[in-house]
């Protein structure tokens, strides 16, 4: 199939490592002109060349920026237009938010995780649509987590603003259609990334036992019966923001490997 992705300018945020790296090779491979950032300035550059040896696409850029900072993300933007003209797509990514119950986490916890993980999208979204509306294109993926379907005990903070999350996306795939943008949610299950790595030690932590006893019980309860591979998930991202999606929009899907139960 082909994606149509070679005259396509991609901003992929948080895109250093995991799952935001993963997606950013992907598109790379596809021949589009690919946009990545993170707060890393070194890491940035490992992550652009990394991408160019393994894709033989020069037609990799990357820019630093904080999602948590609105001046990080108005500075980022202000590039992509200067350099690029615009967006046509845009993959919205952001790490993780702090783990804990209700208990363990005060008003700053909540305001950090409201930033980072919802108005950051927000404010990406409201920087990108312009160059889409003036083109009659666009496609917008965010990245969230299973728990927009299914809560995540010790995860309060990604249960409440990634479900957010669905809700932004809905209502931006309702009202943009007409514009040719389309807007879906994709949030992963048991990855193997950094984060999943984090709270895999966390758990263990908290349960006296070891990062693997942790591995071996979320295994048992994945049809597929392992954790999924970041390119797994990004080839799932690459298609629903190519032009050759063109009639799935305000959809929130989960890669998972079949495990969860909830419809």
């Amino acid at each position: 199939m082909d994606l149509q992705l070679k005259d396509k300018v991609v901003l992929v945020t948080a895109s250093s490592k995991g799952l935001g790296k993963a997606t950013a090779l992907e598109f790379a491979k596809e021949g589009a002109t690919v946009l990545i950032s993170s707060r890393n300035e070194a890491t940035l550059a490992q992550t652009v060349d990394e991408i160019k040896q393994l894709t033989n696409n020069q037609q990799v850029y990357a820019k630093t920026c904080d999602m948590s900072s609105v001046e990080d993300i108005n500075a980022l933007f202000a590039w992509v237009t200067a350099e690029f003209g615009g967006a046509d797509i845009l993959i919205n990514n952001t790490g993780g938010p702090t783990a804990g119950g209700f208990k363990d986490l005060e008003d700053s916890d909540w305001m950090a995780a409201f930033e980072k993980n919802l108005l950051s999208y927000i404010r990406t979204t409201r920087a990108v649509l312009p160059h889409m509306e003036a083109t009659n294109f666009g496609r917008i993926i965010n990245i969230s987590s299973s728990s927009t379907k299914e809560v995540i005990d010790g995860l309060i903070l990604s249960n409440t603003f990634r479900s957010g999350m669905v809700g932004l996306t809905k209502s931006l795939a309702r009202e943009y259609a007409k514009n040719n943008i389309l807007v879906n949610t994709i949030g992963p299950g048991r990855i193997a990334t950094d984060r999943v790595a984090e709270l895999d030690q966390i758990a263990a932590a908290k349960q006296s036992v070891s990062v693997e006893d942790i591995v071996k019980r979320s295994e048992s309860l994945i049809p597929i019966g392992r954790y999924g591979q970041p390119e797994e998930f990004a080839k799932v991202v690459l298609f629903l923001a190519s032009p050759a999606n063109t009639y799935m929009t305000g959809q929130s899907l989960i890669i998972d490997g079949g495990m969860l139960k909830a419809l």
